[in-house]
């Protein structure tokens, strides 16, 4: 009996030694985190500019009105029918709205009293003049790869605008993203400024030249292509290893296809002059059952990738070849690619396409040359998400206008036209036509998309 109390005694004493240790390593996490959190709230404001600045050379402008088109800086920066950087209309994202700032030298509410230091530090750590931290849709997390040369550049063709006194919109989002101390957190989860690119992995080591690293510059920097395409989860953030594997883009209505994966977006299997071709033009006719971008891609090459020069279109179609993965085979399991239509669904689908469809893609999918793109076997119509096809025939839309392709054909909407459950019909219809082989589209997917 005495045995057994001291047995009971030892095991108490160990499970209080226990609960006293992991007591203090909690409490020494939560304090380590706290200090992270106020190292993270603790950015000085920097001084305004006053006086006459140096104008700069008319070559770093020039330099920086080419860097502003890599990265697109307009399209957000800039309302439709608006002045040129005075501020943008609200970006939609799953915690309420944010506008984008004025960009214009304006001394009041744009960045006239910002220095370069000053610019710098918001695009390489994401923190304002102020020492306010900016929120992470201004993609901070991919301008942190900029040199500040670059950035330099940028700030030089900025303060070259005209200057334009719009005041700017405050975020509309909800608590508490709306707070310092949530941004703080989002950051130590997050965020690290860089300086260099990250080592790639030993797949494309051996194809890292220095158009590789240039090409992977752009797509990673200025470009900040992983915005929309990689994985985020329920805190909006990306983990590592997420970038550039897919991205639904829920207040688009659009989703960003994988850039590693063969069955969505990767062009590993593409001729080099194909993915510059689609870069610089909006289509790709002699890609692999052709290519033609639409929706929020039309917008990436329309204002940014077709003011680019050969050299960087060929160094990012470089860096974009090798993210693919191999060629992965299709997934063994039951996917949705799976459940064929019945048949009453399928006779639906058939004569809502001849009906509508078939004039401009053809009896068997085969699209035209240099108008209407192919749907046989065409990635978009095939991939397991079938937002793309059904956001398509939902709104419509064109193909970029570039000088490669000045007068491209339209899609026209049918969101009037035609119910969910015809529009799911004809789109199922078109994924399981022709050799295609994806799932089936229900009227619900398309009432979420409405």
């Amino acid at each position: 009996m005495n045995t057994l109390v001291r047995v009971r005694g030892d095991a108490s004493r160990k499970a209080r030694r226990f609960l006293w240790l992991a007591a203090g390593l909690s409490l020494l996490m939560l304090v380590g985190a706290t200090v992270l959190l106020v190292r993270q709230l603790d950015v000085p404001a920097l001084p305004p500019v006053s006086g006459d600045v140096p104008a700069p050379s008319p070559q770093l402008v020039e330099r920086g009105a080419y860097l502003a088109r890599a990265g697109n800086c307009a399209a957000c920066h800039t309302t439709k029918g608006g002045d040129a950087y005075a501020g943008g209309a609200a970006i939609e994202i799953p915690f309420g709205r944010v506008f984008p700032g004025n960009l214009t030298p304006d001394p009041e509410h744009g960045l006239g009293r910002w220095s370069a230091d000053a610019f710098w530090r918001a695009m390489h750590h994401g923190q304002s003049r102020d020492g306010r931290l900016l929120n992470p849709v201004f993609p901070y997390t991919s301008y942190t790869h900029i040199t500040r040369e670059d950035s330099d550049a940028l700030f030089a063709f900025l303060q070259s605008q005209p200057p334009v006194a719009r005041p700017n919109t405050p975020h509309a989002l909800r608590f508490p993203v709306n707070t310092q101390l949530a941004l703080a957190a989002w950051r130590l989860l997050y965020f690290q400024p860089a300086s260099a690119l990250p080592e790639p992995g030993p797949a494309v080591a051996a194809a890292r030249t220095a158009e590789w690293n240039r090409g992977a510059y752009l797509v990673r920097g200025l470009g900040h292509c992983a915005t929309c395409h990689a994985t985020r989860d329920a805190l909006g953030g990306v983990r590592s290893g997420a970038d550039y594997t897919g991205g639904w883009m829920a207040e688009q209505g659009w989703y960003a296809p994988s850039l590693h994966d063969r069955r969505e977006a990767s062009v590993g299997h593409w001729r080099l002059d194909d993915v510059v071709h689609l870069l610089q033009t909006g289509v790709a006719r002699d890609a692999p059952q052709g290519a033609s971008t639409m929706g929020p891609m039309a917008e990436v090459v329309f204002h940014g990738t077709q003011h680019l020069d050969e050299a960087d279109l060929r160094a990012m179609a470089i860096y974009l070849q090798s993210l693919d993965d191999g060629g992965a085979p299709l997934p063994t399991n039951a996917t949705a690619a799976t459940v064929t239509a019945m048949a009453p669904e399928r006779a639906i689908g058939q004569r809502l396409y001849e009906t509508h469809c078939i004039d401009c893609h053809g009896g068997a999918g085969e699209g035209a040359r240099d108008a209407y793109p192919a749907l046989a076997g065409n990635r978009a119509v095939t991939m397991s998400s079938a937002v793309n096809p059904v956001q398509a025939i939902l709104s419509g839309g064109f193909a970029p206008a570039t000088a490669g392709h000045p007068q491209p054909y339209g899609m026209p909407p049918f969101r009037t036209l035609l119910t969910d459950a015809e529009i799911a019909a004809v789109t199922t219809y078109i994924r399981q036509s022709w050799g295609n082989q994806a799932g089936v589209v229900t009227p619900l997917d398309v009432k979420k998309m409405r």
